[in-house]
């Protein structure tokens, strides 16, 4: 029988063994770019104990082979059927033996060091639930990625394409009057750079799979709040970010098809039923006008 220095020695070890971050990808149809991405997060972040968990979604550009040969060690789960964001999130989840997770983009450049700087910040700061950092586009600069919850006007507005004629009317829900050198409280981030703490995973759990893409972080987000634990954003951790290059290969109508969807959902958990009501009203007509916007460009 072992005596219980001999069992918390084990244990110890134990620990030292596991990651201290799970980085989950949910890829589908941008193989060259999801092993850029790996090359990247590789090379860059060596002062950091990771695990990486790709999810597929019946991608059919030989996705999975590539980086099984690339990178052996990864643990790949290669869906049957294109799942979705949620759901193929939860399946991440219940792999990871890491206690923090960051959900990560295939688009996604990880800038070195900024592995270590997410293990760190968690561990230091409990009480914060949801972390994200500075994304910089293509050229460098910096994006208002951060959003305030949604509102019925707000979603109004960009469903009839308001911006388009009035660009400031949405600046406010996208946080453009955010000052991005400085690190803050916020309603809520991008799913495509998005960590996750230990502690959110005990009192938030899961994504909700009802959401099938959009909308899923902006809910986690508001989940994490309500038990408790804050929303930061952190720009020391910077990412570089190539941009919805899965979301290219589909049309407009899809897109917005998915978009007003994982809208109306959201409304229906957050807010008065009336509200969910009018976007549901108006769905259609967007659909319409999504599908002849890609017959004129077909």
């Amino acid at each position: 029988m072992r005596t219980q220095p001999e069992l918390d020695l084990e244990a110890r070890q134990d620990m030292e063994r596991k990651p201290d971050l799970a980085v989950i990808i949910v890829n589908w149809n941008v193989r060259d770019i999801l092993l850029q991405n790996l090359h990247t997060l590789f090379e860059g972040n060596r002062d950091a104990r990771f695990e990486v968990i790709v999810i597929d979604n019946a991608s059919s550009d030989g996705s999975v082979d590539a980086v099984k040969e690339a990178f052996p060690n990864i643990h790949v789960i290669e869906n049957t059927t294109n799942r979705g964001f949620a759901a193929a999130v939860n399946q991440g989840l219940k792999k990871l033996t890491a206690k923090n997770v960051l959900l990560l983009n295939p688009d996604m450049r990880v800038e070195p060091g900024a592995l270590r700087e997410i293990i760190q910040f968690l561990n230091t700061n409990p009480g914060v639930g949801v972390l994200s950092g500075k994304l910089l586009d293509e050229k460098g600069r910096a994006m208002h990625h951060t959003r305030r919850f949604p509102t019925l006007l707000t979603q109004l507005a960009v469903l009839i394409k308001l911006p388009h004629l009035f660009p400031q009317v949405l600046h406010k829900y996208h946080g453009k009057d955010l000052d991005l050198e400085k690190e803050q409280s916020v309603d809520s981030v991008r799913g495509s750079f998005f960590a996750i703490s230990d502690k959110a995973l005990q009192r938030v759990g899961h994504f909700d799979e009802d959401f099938f893409i959009w909308f899923e972080e902006v809910d986690y987000c508001r989940r994490a709040k309500e038990a408790g634990l804050d929303v930061r954003y952190v720009p020391s951790i910077v990412a570089r970010d190539l941009i919805g290059r899965s979301f290219a290969k589909k049309n407009v109508y899809w897109k917005q098809k998915q978009f007003t969807a994982s809208m109306i959902r959201y409304f229906e958990k957050w807010h008065p039923r009336w509200q969910a009501a009018i976007l549901k009203f108006l769905r259609p007509g967007v659909l319409i006008a999504a599908r002849l916007h890609d017959k004129m460009r077909a």
